[in-house]
């Protein structure tokens, strides 16, 4: 995915934190099938907006990709599997 932008830095704590590879990002990003949602807590807001999404891997691992879209390019901020209240939020959005 040439549009995907992932600093050192997040690339290493996806890596050490998260257990989560580039080729696992991609792959959500190209497996998608839910809601896109932006992250509207005061804490998180920025410009352009914080989205994310949940979608799974090609082994099926549920994980969240955040991230921000400046025209063409995707900058990714983190990539984690979900915990429940996020897995609620998400569910309750697809669900709408």
């Amino acid at each position: 995915m040439k549009s995907l932008e992932i600093s050192t830095a997040t690339l290493q704590k996806l890596d050490e934190k998260h257990g989560v590879t580039r080729r696992e990002v991609e792959q959500c990003f190209e497996n998608i099938e839910g809601p896109l949602l932006t992250d509207d807590r005061e804490e998180h807001q920025s410009d352009p907006p914080t989205l994310w999404i949940l979608a799974r891997t090609n082994r099926n691992r549920l994980l969240k990709v955040v991230y921000i879209q400046r025209g063409s390019k995707i900058y990714l901020r983190t990539c984690y599997e979900p915990n429940e209240t996020e897995l609620s939020i998400y569910r309750n959005a697809a669900n709408g």
